[in-house]
């Protein structure tokens, strides 16, 4: 969650002043009110996740629903999961964009405090996560805006040493997860050639900037690649679509960054929504390439082992025999000795007259191995939610703390990966508020009704796009269609965001009975307390541990949001009333600021 991450401003210029936070009147509104209307749809889009096993956030809506509770499902899953958390994301880049620009006008210094900052937000979502509820995104938000740091101010000296430590730990046993790390960072300071250098590589004609240059040569090295596995006839058939889609894609960003590198200040609204959008297409085209693809060959049931010839791998036809139909060991006929004979030459248990050379797997063999490893994976992956679903429902809370500290190595491991999408989410939102646009938002209103009437509509009507072909998944098939819907709905989520908060800055400028939606600003200011405050007491009034109201159903929990939400306002309008900033605000501004800030009015 982002507070409005601001300084005082108002100073003699020939005075550098002392770090403070932001006093209430420089507040810009707007951003108060839209972040309490996205805290709205945070909270009913993570309600279902107080009542659900965490990984069913990639299922989709829920197999069984009907009724109300299908059209509570249907509605927070086309008109509000996805669209929150990225104006959120924007927000964070907006506020972190207003106290870089308050500290210039300043004089003062920047950094030091940010990376205080965002410490301290470390800390609260790695504590909010291990103790309180694993769908937390605050650490999510700390590591993006980390990674926001180095790719705007990181040097490139100490980037390759990061680098070369994070891969060389990546070599230790159980430690394989520094290496996601690595790539992240390195993806970051690719990002980083492209806002800050203006290197330019001129040979035999060419002439392009660094960064498109080396997008460029990976494109070309992908699609060679491609052509070898598409040329290849028992090559990895797998990485055959993905390793085209992605060479395609860097010739062509390649293409498109070298002719739109400037103005400056429009890259980081370019890189912003590049990085949004390479994301989202990528799923919608990987996914229609998974719904569309031919049928893998059938796996026989039974693969014959013929005594004079054997078959070239007798032990998976022993292994695809059903219990049933093999013979007893005292009993055993002629072929079956000879597939024994096979498989135990598979082992190693070869003699003399043994061909040592093992012969290549049939299409039917392959596909059966492949079979098994995926039915491993969905058996793996039941037995987890099964465990979750066990602990949250009737186990203690020391359990539920152990499970989470044992999960959250790999979301800190994956959120490198998830911050290459926040980057892109605060720069659009740095853009916004460095452009003028969020200051002086009367001044904008043609902008944000063209966002609320195009982009809004654009948006959810992709993601109704993608329900027509799937709205839930059953794990272990890839072939159902919701990757390609969920690539689609991805894709409209960067323009419905834009289009919510056009819609909410309109109605907070009309004259009309919308202009109360101003309403919500308390409950902005006090987002960080407000956030976690609906996980505490979501988690003890649903969890096993505490009252026990697990499974809430799916209308109920829109009813509970909005019953939570209210009392939430009218708090935050209270508490405004007699202090100047939230609890938890209060302690983050402390520890930022390295100062106590006045509490009271």
């Amino acid at each position: 969650m982002s507070g409005n991450n601001n300084m005082e401003a108002d100073i003699n210029p020939t005075v550098v002043a002392p770090l403070a936070p932001i006093a209430a009147n420089e507040r810009i509104q707007a951003l108060d009110v839209v972040r309490g209307f996205a805290l709205i749809g945070i909270f009913l889009m993570n309600v279902e996740f107080f009542n659900r096993v965490m990984s069913g956030i990639g299922e989709g809506m829920p197999l069984g629903l009907t009724g109300l509770d299908w059209f509570a499902s249907w509605f927070v899953t086309y008109f509000v999961q996805g669209k929150f958390w990225t104006i959120f994301s924007m927000l964070f880049g907006m506020g972190f964009a207003v106290m870089l620009a308050r500290a210039e006008r300043a004089d003062r210094g920047f950094i030091a405090p940010y990376l205080r900052r965002i410490l301290a937000l470390a800390v609260f979502g790695a504590v909010h996560y291990i103790f309180i509820w694993q769908g937390d995104i605050l650490f999510s938000y700390a590591m993006a805006a980390g990674a926001l740091m180095i790719l705007l101010y990181g040097k490139w000296k100490p980037i390759v040493l990061a680098l070369l430590v994070l891969i060389g730990v990546g070599f230790i046993p159980y430690l394989g997860n520094f290496w996601g790390i690595a790539g992240g960072l390195a993806f970051v300071s690719l990002i980083a050639l492209y806002m800050r250098s203006e290197k330019r590589i001129t040979m035999r004609g060419l002439d392009m900037p660094l960064f498109s240059f080396i997008l460029l040569v990976l494109g070309v090295i992908a699609v060679i690649a491609a052509v070898v596995l598409w040329a290849l006839p028992n090559g990895p058939k797998e990485a055959r679509i993905p390793v085209t889609i992605i060479g395609s894609m860097f010739i062509i960003l390649a293409l498109l960054s070298a002719k739109y590198r400037d103005p400056v200040e429009l890259r980081s609204l370019r890189v912003g929504a590049t990085l949004y959008l390479f994301m989202g297409l990528s799923m919608t085209i990987g996914g229609a390439a998974q719904y569309l693809r031919p049928p893998e060959p059938a796996v026989p049931a039974i693969v014959a082992a013929p005594a004079a010839a054997p078959s070239s791998d007798a032990k998976l036809a022993i292994a695809a025999t059903p219990d049933s139909a093999k013979p007893a060991a005292e009993g055993e006929k002629p072929a079956a000795k000879v597939a024994t004979k096979v498989a135990n030459q598979a082992d190693g248990k070869t003699d003399a007259k043994a061909d040592a050379r093992k012969p290549d797997k049939t299409d039917a063999e392959k596909a059966a191995e492949k079979k098994a490893e995926r039915a491993k994976r969905l058996e793996d992956y039941r037995a987890k939610n099964r465990e979750e679903e066990q602990i949250f429902t009737t186990g203690s809370y020391f359990e539920a703390v152990v499970f989470r500290a044992r999960e959250f190595p790999g979301k800190a491991a994956g959120d490198a990966g998830f911050a290459m999408v926040l980057i892109g989410m605060f720069l659009i939102g740095v853009w916004f508020v460095r452009s003028g646009i969020m200051e002086n938002t009367g001044a904008h209103l043609p902008l944000f009704r063209k966002l609320a009437w195009y982009a809004l509509p654009l948006g959810i009507g992709l993601g109704l796009a993608g329900s027509m072909i799937a709205i839930s998944h059953v794990p272990g098939d890839d072939r159902d269609g919701f990757q390609f819907a969920r690539g689609l709905a991805t894709l409209g989520n960067l323009p419905a965001c834009l289009g919510y908060m056009g819609l909410v800055v309109l109605m907070l400028h009309s004259k009309s009975v919308f202009a109360k939606i101003r309403v919500l600003a308390p409950a902005g200011r006090m987002a960080l307390t407000n956030y976690l405050t609906e996980s505490l007491i979501s988690t003890f009034i649903f969890y096993g541990y505490a009252l026990g109201h697990w499974g809430l159903s799916r209308a109920w929990q829109v009813v509970y949001v909005a019953v939570f939400f209210s009392l939430q306002v009218a708090f935050s309008h209270w508490w405004l009333a007699r202090y100047r900033y939230g609890p938890l605000e209060w302690v983050w501004r402390a520890f930022t600021y390295r100062q106590i800030p006045a509490m009271r009015l």
